[in-house]
This record gives structure tokens, sequence and C-alpha cells, in this order.
């Protein structure tokens, strides 16, 4: 099963980035070119038939993937990234963390108005740049069509944060 080797290749790194957290670690799989194919091809069947009209990936891990989806779909990709990154005028969206906030951005106009976006990241923990990423694309007018990550944090229960967004939330492994 796909999410078995999944799990398999996943690195642990203890206490990083700050000490008592366990750090999920997908880079190994990037050494899998199998591998990255296997999951690229698993989230496009997951994809085929829902009307997407562009792919979000989520600085910087989220575009690991994110791309290869949009690549495999035949749809466009489009980057948030943090503040000051993006070299265009932009629109951003400021959210609150556990030790402080950040700001994402993305190219004023990277959507078009109702078009049906996929927001993509590599992991889901409490959802808190996948939410910022949701209303960004609503502040464009286009509309969220579903979340999709390599791994989820059930744990964290971000995916509860992102249900208002859309129920369409797709996570390949479940920690």
């Amino acid at each position: 099963m796909l999410a078995e080797t999944i799990k398999q290749v996943i690195r642990d790194v203890p206490d990083f980035p700050k000490p008592g957290i366990i750090f999920k670690d997908i880079t190994p799989i990037l050494l899998d070119a199998e591998l990255t194919r296997k999951i690229v091809n698993d989230m496009a069947e997951n994809y085929k038939d829902k009307c997407i009209d562009a792919i979000v990936g989520i600085e910087s891990r989220g575009f690991w993937f994110g791309i290869m989806l949009a690549n495999k779909l035949d749809i466009p990709f489009i980057p948030i990234r943090k503040k000051g990154k993006l070299p265009y005028k932009t629109m951003s969206y400021k959210y609150d963390l556990e030790y402080g906030t950040a700001e994402v951005e993305i190219h004023e106009d990277a959507l078009q108005d109702n078009w049906n976006v996929l927001i993509h990241d590599d992991l889901l923990a409490t959802g808190g740049t996948a939410i910022a990423a949701a209303e960004l694309i609503k502040m464009q007018n286009a509309n969220v069509a579903g979340f999709s990550f390599v791994v989820e944090l059930d744990f964290l229960e971000g995916s509860k944060s992102l249900s208002k967004y859309s129920e369409n939330i797709s996570s390949l492994v479940h920690f």
C-alpha cells in the first residue's frame, strides 16, 4: 500500500524546529523517483475527474508535489510565498502562529474569477497556512475546490479548521 511505503520513507527529526517537536521530513521521498511518481499519479487519479482549474502550492515544500500534480493534470501551478518573495504586485494575508504571526502572498493576477483551485502543501498540522491560502484564493474571487497533502498530523485536527472552505480534504498518510 502506498501510504505504508511513504510512512517507511518519511524521516522523523526530533526537536526540530524547536524542542519537543518531532518533524516529519518528507525529503527522503524525493530520493526515490519511482515513489515520487506513484505519489503524483495517486494524487492525480483523485482529482482527474474533478473540475480543478489550477493548483496553488504553499512555500516551499508545497511546491515539490504541487507543480508535478499541476503538470500531470495539465493545469496552471500558482505559488503562494512568504511576504516579500514574489516579484510582481501581490495580495497578502496575515495570520497568527503559536509564537507570533506570518504573512503569505500571491500575485494579484494569478487567478481568474470563479476558478476552482486546489490548495496543496506537504503537511497538514493545525491548518493555519492552508487557511491563509484559502483566504487569498477567496480574495481573488476564486473558489477553494479542496486541499491536498502528502502527510496529515491527525492529532492537531487541522482538517476541522479547513472544512469551512471545502470538505474535499485529501491526505495520503496520517499520523
